[in-house]
C-alpha cells in the first residue's frame, strides 16, 4: 500500500485489491511482521470496521489480505444486530475514525439455515440463546418464502442464498436505524457502509449493497 487510504471509496478499493490477491493465490500478508507489530501496540489507526458473521471460515484479515491494525472486527453468529455489536462499531466510527463499515455475510450460513429450518411444521425447539439469533433471521425466511405470517413452511422450497442476501440487507438497514453516530457520518460524507457476501469456494466478496458514497 503506497498511501493509506483515507476515503470510503479508496478503502473499499484497497479491500476489493486484497481480496483479489486472496482469491489469486498470491496473498502480500502486508503489515504482519514483528517491527510493525511493536510500532502499532501503542495506539490503532484501522482502515475498517467490518461487522461479520462467526463462521471459522469468514476470517476477514486472510480474505481481504490486511494486517495488524487493518481492521476493527466484530463478530457474532449470523451477523445479527445486538447492542454490544452497534457499540462497538460506533466507536469504530465515532473514535478510531475508520471512513468504512463493511457488513459481511456468506453462503452456507448456519444461522441461515437454523432460521429456515425453524419454520418448519416439525421443527424441534432451540435452546433459548440460539433462538435469540435465529428470530432475528427468521423475517428475510418469511420474506423469500412468501407464506403467511407464522404458518408453517417447506424449508426445502427456501433459498437459502436469497434469504442471506435479504437477511444482510435487514442488517444493514437496522444498523442505520440504531445508530444516530453511524447515520450522522454517513450524511456528513465522512462514513459509507458495504454490504457484502462471501462466497466459500470461490473466495471471493461480492458486493451486494452500498449506503454512501463510494
Amino acid at each position: 500500500m503506497s498511501a493509506r487510504p483515507s476515503t470510503p471509496s479508496e478503502t473499499w478499493r484497497e479491500l476489493r485489491r486484497g481480496n483479489e490477491r486472496f482469491i489469486a493465490g498470491t496473498p502480500q500478508h502486508p503489515r504482519q511482521d514483528v517491527e510493525f507489530r511493536r510500532d502499532t501496540a501503542g495506539s490503532q489507526r484501522p482502515l475498517v470496521a467490518i461487522f461479520g458473521c462467526s463462521d471459522s471460515r469468514l476470517s476477514a484479515e486472510i480474505i481481504f489480505d490486511v494486517g495488524l491494525g487493518d481492521a476493527f472486527v466484530v463478530r457474532n453468529a449470523g451477523q445479527v444486530i445486538a447492542d454490544d455489536v452497534v457499540g462497538s462499531l460506533e466507536y469504530g466510527v465515532g473514535v478510531l475514525g475508520v471512513p468504512l463499515i463493511l457488513v459481511l455475510g456468506h453462503d452456507n450460513c448456519g444461522a441461515v439455515r437454523a432460521a429456515i429450518d425453524s419454520q418448519a411444521a416439525d421443527a424441534a425447539p432451540l435452546p433459548p440463546h440460539i433462538q435469540g439469533i435465529v428470530d432475528q433471521i427468521v423475517p428475510a425466511v418469511r420474506r423469500v418464502s412468501g407464506g403467511e405470517h407464522d404458518a408453517p413452511i417447506d424449508p426445502s422450497d427456501v433459498d437459502a442464498a436469497y434469504v442471506g442476501r435479504e437477511h444482510l440487507r435487514n442488517t444493514v438497514a437496522e444498523l442505520l436505524e440504531s445508530s444516530e453516530v453511524i447515520s450522522d457520518a454517513i450524511a456528513a460524507g465522512t462514513l459509507a457502509i458495504v454490504g457484502a457476501n462471501y462466497r466459500l469456494v470461490e473466495g471471493r466478496a461480492e458486493t451486494d449493497i452500498v449506503i454512501g458514497h463510494i
